[in-house]
């Protein structure tokens, strides 16, 4: 059964104490959270104050997205937002693996996201330090874009590797996700669904959240 991450992203920005409490109540098994700094993707959102802002609303996984250039400087931020998950980008130009190290190191579970013109090969060496993989099934940077179907091999590779190699990361995928394509991930190998307006354009969330799962 797939896991439930709506993103924040789609939420109403007026009222997002309410937002997650909502889609807490209907069931979401994370909340994801898309910091953007507006550099690494063309768009800006939120940051750890937002994050912290939140965390004493809700007892929901949080799973912060860092789409920024040089998540490195931030990491003591989201961790003292109360942060359970930070996940950053192969292609952020801080080395990756020292990134890794140091979200750990803080007894936080990290994540590495690839980009869909990233290969899955170019994370090997990082996999074994991994609590979870993002594929982003999109460009990074703007909810609302269609699914793109190559991401259905990196998912079924990486869940192959998983099995292979006795890998204990989680496998999410970002974008495009709706009642079709969360079938699809879900056949490949993926274990958590990040959703936007497929749960928070809906008027219910919790059947949203149902239909995807």
């Amino acid at each position: 059964m797939l896991k439930v991450a709506p993103s924040i992203l789609s939420a109403d920005f007026s009222a997002l104490r309410d937002e997650v409490d909502r889609i807490e109540k209907a069931g979401a098994d994370y909340v994801h959270l898309d910091v953007m700094d507006g550099h690494f993707v063309p768009n800006i959102t939120f940051g750890a104050p937002v994050i912290k802002c939140l965390r004493s609303h809700s007892n929901l996984i949080f799973d912060a997205h860092l789409m920024i250039t040089d998540p490195k400087f931030y990491l003591d931020d989201f961790a003292k937002a109360g942060c359970d998950y930070i996940t950053i980008h192969y292609e952020c130009e801080n080395n990756p693996l020292d990134v890794i190290k140091m979200i750990l190191d803080k007894n936080i579970k990290a994540g590495i996201s690839i980009k869909p013109k990233t290969h899955v090969g170019e994370i090997s060496d990082l996999l074994p330090l991994c609590d979870m993989v993002l594929v982003m099934s999109v460009e990074p940077g703007f909810g609302g874009q269609a699914f793109i179907p190559e991401s259905l091999q990196k998912i079924k590779k990486l869940d192959e590797l998983r099995k292979e190699k006795g890998f204990h990361y989680l496998i999410a995928v970002d974008g495009g996700i709706n009642e079709e394509t969360a079938k699809l991930i879900k056949s490949a190998g993926a274990d958590i669904a990040v959703a936007g307006s497929a749960v928070f354009g809906k008027s219910d969330y919790k059947a949203a959240i149902d239909v995807l799962r």
